[in-house]
């Protein structure tokens, strides 16, 4: 297990501070420093010692750490990494949390330069609905999926250090080409959050929106968890990855014109199969994830 003696993390909500603190716990980092925009989040995060100090996007913050994590909205990567890249140590490395790959690859070609063979960019498919220090816990990735996208180029030491920190948290680390991934996480995570907003703004703007919310009960606060994250961090999403989500988002349009024609012309046969078929595909997802 590699050991990090300087740990930046740019972002403390509950990715950037989940995994400060899963690192703290496993023994594998010595001194982490937050970065942040807002003063009250990282002073919250000193108090729960999920940073040991606060930094900034300067010479002393960054060039001497081993590692710097980049866990803001995907729609902040190009101007932090514009900031970092000329403040970076020669053998610091860095890496990102974004949910989206292939503009944050394309953003760190550009921006980062003599630094992109040590920039390895990452996913940590875990998360809550959750924001901020607060949300932050050690055990958020256990058992959970990072995907890593190197680069060609990527130092092979690079790489080791950034697999083995999140192997440190608990993950499983695999890899994928950014192309792969943006599509992947289309249909599993970036559909399902437009789904979930879109129903309860929905259900809102109706003329008797109180009404309805007054009688959704257990089926619509499971469907609809997801829309209670970060507004900007999945607009920003949805932007980023908008050819894969259209594509998702087309098909999902269809399948939706396949039932309402079954719900019109009675066809009980139909949707029984329809959702038998899904029933027996979900149980199967939850017995395999165990």
């Amino acid at each position: 297990m590699a050991r990090i003696e300087k740990l930046v993390v740019v972002g403390v909500g509950l990715v950037g501070g989940s995994f400060a603190l899963a690192l703290k716990e496993a023994g594998a980092v010595g001194r982490v420093i937050g970065v942040g925009r807002g003063a009250r989040n990282i002073q919250r995060a000193l108090e729960l010692k999920i940073i040991d100090a606060p930094g900034a996007l300067d010479a002393p913050t960054l060039g001497d750490a081993d590692l710097v994590l980049l866990a803001v909205p995907v729609g902040q990567m190009r101007p932090v990494m514009h900031e970092i890249a000329p403040l970076l140590g020669k053998n610091t490395v860095v890496t990102d949390a974004g949910s989206t790959k292939q503009d944050v690859v394309e953003l760190a070609r550009r921006e980062l330069k003599g630094s992109l063979s040590r920039f390895v960019p990452g996913h940590p498919i875990a998360g809550t609905e959750k924001s901020g220090a607060e949300a932050a816990f050690a055990e958020l990735y256990r058992g959970r999926k990072v995907v890593l996208t190197p680069l060609k180029n990527n130092e092979p030491g690079a790489i080791a250090l950034v697999r083995s920190t999140w192997e440190s948290c608990g993950a499983n680390v695999s890899e994928m080409e950014p192309k792969e991934h943006d599509a992947v996480l289309a249909t599993v995570s970036h559909l399902p959050h437009v789904l979930a907003y879109a129903l309860v703004d929905q259900v809102a703007r109706g003329k008797d929106a109180e009404r309805l919310f007054s009688y959704a009960a257990g089926g619509f606060r499971d469907f609809t968890r997801i829309a209670s994250s970060s507004p900007e961090m999945w607009r920003d999403i949805c932007l980023a990855n908008r050819k894969a989500l259209l594509a998702e988002l087309g098909r999902y349009g269809g399948g939706l014109d396949r039932v309402r024609r079954m719900i019109e012309r009675g066809d009980a046969k139909g949707l029984e199969a329809l959702f038998s078929g899904a029933h027996d595909a979900r149980e199967r997802w939850l017995k395999d994830g165990q």
